[in-house]
């Protein structure tokens, strides 16, 4: 395992939800939490920077993204989001939630599988498992959608994009902070996995990928 690919760099507006002229004080639990995911060790096959978190789902937010890369194809990409909220929120069941996209192109044959969805789905689950972490209230969708092309564009091959969407409330730990690092290592391991490379654990070769494939870019 390598450090995180990419750069991680800091908003100076404190837009990433660790500080700021504007906005409530940082508590000390969730800058803990956002030191150990600038700290996470991933996949060298992982590009991953900080982007601008989102503003209205809670009072402090850390966002990333990141792209499965090969060469200079994008297997797949995402983003991962961590919320914190230090009064708790109820549908969190916790005062920490974290919350994904991920997305990548499917070949035909891989898109018409009754089962894909299901599959992916475990994807998600199995990763966190693997690592033993703890979490709850895990919900989200599983989307296919195929894209057919005509006129100056006809040219083009039918195309099927996967989309997981997710969220679920890592539980916390010492000093009330749940293991970030680990969390993101797990999120990383699916976004390979939808990008159809093979588990980095050797243990886990039983597992089911897709093929290597092109992927979008998160817009």
């Amino acid at each position: 395992m390598a450090p995180a690919q990419g750069q991680f760099s800091d908003h100076s507006d404190g837009a990433d939800g660790t500080g700021g002229a504007e906005g409530p004080p940082v508590p000390p639990a969730f800058r803990r939490a956002v030191d150990a995911l600038r700290s996470a060790r991933l996949r060298p096959e992982l590009e991953v920077e900080t982007t601008r978190p989102p503003k209205r789902l809670a009072p402090h937010a850390f966002a990333l993204e990141a792209a499965v890369v090969d060469g200079e194809d994008d297997l797949a990409d995402g983003r991962l989001v961590l919320l914190h909220d230090p009064a708790g929120h109820d549908a969190w069941q916790g005062t920490f939630r974290l919350v994904t996209l991920v997305r990548a192109e499917l070949e035909p044959e891989m898109a018409a599988d009754p089962l894909l969805p299901e599959v992916c789905w475990s994807w998600l689950t199995g990763a966190l498992d693997a690592r033993g972490l703890s979490y709850g209230e895990a919900g989200g969708t599983v989307t296919r959608a195929g894209s057919h092309y005509f006129g100056a564009l006809g040219a083009r091959r039918p195309a099927t994009q996967i989309e997981i969407r997710a969220s679920w409330t890592p539980r916390e730990g010492r000093g009330g902070v749940p293991d970030a690092a680990s969390h993101l290592m797990a999120w990383g391991e699916l976004l390979c996995q939808i990008a159809g490379l093979p588990p980095s654990d050797p243990a886990d070769a039983a597992v089911v990928t897709l093929p290597q494939r092109r992927g979008p870019q998160v817009s």
